[in-house]
């Protein structure tokens, strides 16, 4: 019998593809080959592409993303970032009717908009921080935008993600000005948020039998102002797995994950990021990330491992799903 023919897609087109790639290092070397063929699709401005053994490179046909006349039986998304993490190659699949490991091209583009997304939680009942949205070329000037804001803030691109040109500004001062400027050097949007004093806490989420379930929390303690891009990628930052809080803050924590996980009906594992504020005994959400970083720095591998599974067999458990679900 024939082995589930797997396109793994990685790169894209914004700066995470670095990320992408760190990530491909770790999911490559644990996808199960006895169980699946897996194929290594690398999304590029210049072109989609595959590698052969024999190191003959190939061009995606994207009219039915086949490659080399091989066509697959689903899509395990690895890329960090635009087209594979907004919605846009989710909505191309489901297009070809071709399933993946990820949310779907609605939830993805939800959440990568860092505003709709604590729109859509705070509506729904999640605590969040309260924020404001420039619009690049639609605002006179922040300050006017920001006033009913407390600082410190929090300034950064309101769609992408791995905190690039997010910045923590104390007061209101010149620094307001180079941080917004900043992000909107990587996005026409800027999120600028109320920092919320507390505990950072990270948890993978998921779906098995039907049950959304949690992995084991992340507790981030940065060496930094906040868990920025070196905290998170060049070892600034302590990361403790399980983390070390009473029950009561863990299962309020875990509570919280698994509802945000159904108010925006994602899929696959999805990483969502809250701070715990002590004062009020209750966590806020920060983020959610559907395509969660996978490299040998990142948090879901640990919280995986922490769970008693391995990778591969976690990787494993994504794509069967996929496979079973159809979607």
């Amino acid at each position: 019998m024939s082995k589930p023919r797997i396109a793994f897609v990685t790169g894209g087109y914004s700066g995470e593809a670095e990320i992408s790639y760190k990530s491909a290092v770790t999911i490559s070397a644990n996808i199960d080959r006895d169980k699946y063929e897996a194929y290594t699709i690398d999304v590029r401005t210049d072109g989609w592409w595959y590698t052969d053994p024999a190191g003959v490179v190939h061009a995606v046909d994207k009219n039915d993303f086949s490659v080399a006349g091989i066509h697959f039986d689903a899509v395990l998304i690895g890329i960090h970032g635009t087209p594979g993490e907004d919605g846009k190659l989710q909505g191309y699949f489901d297009m070809l009717g071709l399933p993946y490991t990820s949310c779907d091209a609605a939830t993805s583009a939800l959440t990568f908009n860092k505003r709709f997304t604590v729109a859509v939680a705070g509506m729904g009942g999640i605590h969040v921080a309260r924020s404001v949205l420039l619009v690049k070329d639609l605002f006179e000037s922040p300050e006017t935008q920001i006033k009913g804001l407390r600082f410190p803030v929090f300034v950064k691109p309101n769609n992408g993600g791995s905190s690039i040109a997010t910045s923590k500004v104390l007061t209101p001062s010149e620094e307001l000005g180079t941080a917004i400027e900043k992000a909107f050097g990587v996005d026409s949007q800027v999120l600028v948020e109320e920092f919320i004093e507390g505990r950072e806490l990270t948890v993978g989420v998921f779906r098995r039998e039907g049950e959304v379930v949690t992995l084991p929390i992340t507790e981030i303690r940065s060496k930094n102002a906040f868990f920025d891009f070196e905290a998170k990628y060049l070892g600034a930052s302590e990361e403790i797995t399980p983390a070390e809080v009473p029950e009561t803050m863990a299962e309020k924590t875990r509570a919280a994950a698994r509802k945000v996980y159904g108010l925006l009906n994602c899929r696959g594992i999805v990483r969502i990021d809250f701070i715990y504020n002590e004062q009020v005994n209750e966590p806020f959400l920060l983020e959610v990330n559907t395509v969660p970083g996978q490299s040998e720095a990142s948090i879901v591998p640990q919280q995986v491992k922490a769970a008693g599974w391995s990778l591969k067999e976690f990787y494993s458990f994504l794509i069967d799903e996929a496979l079973a679900t159809g979607r």
